[in-house]
Formats: C-alpha cells, structure tokens, sequence
C-alpha cells in the first residue's frame, strides 16, 4: 500500500469512528461513545506516524507510544492527556472497570471529554 493511500485509510477510519462517538453519544451509550472517542485518537495518531516514519505502525492501542513513536514532541500536559484517554480503552474493556467506568459516564463528563 503506498504511504498516501495507508494515511487516507486511517483518517477515513477515524472520521467513521468519529459519526459511531458522536451516536453512541446521542443515543446515551455515554461510556461507549469514550471508548470510540479513543478509537479516534489513536486512528489520528497512526495516520501521523505514517506520514512522518512509515507505512508499518505499531499494533498497540497505547496512544503516549504511538506519539513519541511518531516523533510528537509533548509537554507533560499532552502526556497526562493520552494517557487519560487511554483509560477509556482500559476501563471499557475489562468487566472489572467497566462496572465502575460507567457509573461516572454521565452526559457531562461524555461531553466535557469528546470536547477535549
């Protein structure tokens, strides 16, 4: 696949993610639009890796690592940030978080975090 074409999938994959965030959020799966809302990140952050390192981007969900895999340069501040979206990943995922993660996905905090 040529290196365009391979950036093109992931941001075409990323905006699809982005309208199932925005429906699961008006559809009141507030947790699940989180868990989308991460989808995105990552999709945005694979397509940046390929247009600055190559076509082959790691397999992990980890977005710190795909941005310093990258070459993004961030402040503490952009790091605590993935790594907070990160744990929409983790605490959807596994039923021993989801439990608790979806007890304080309310509309609010659903918005004030796809808004970041």
């Amino acid at each position: 696949m040529e290196k365009q074409e391979n950036i093109e999938l992931w941001l075409n994959s990323s905006d699809d993610n982005y309208k199932s965030m925005m429906n699961m959020f008006k559809a009141r799966e507030y947790m699940w639009s989180l868990f989308i809302g991460h989808l995105v990140v990552e999709k945005l952050l694979k397509a940046y890796y390929v247009k600055m390192i190559g076509n082959e981007v790691p397999r992990t969900h980890d977005l710190l690592k795909l941005a310093i895999n990258a070459g993004i340069d961030l402040d503490e501040t952009k790091k605590d940030e993935l790594q907070y979206i990160a744990l929409f990943n983790i605490e959807t995922h596994y039923d021993e978080y989801r439990r608790d993660f979806r007890a304080k996905c309310s509309k609010k905090f659903a918005e004030e975090n796809i808004k970041e």
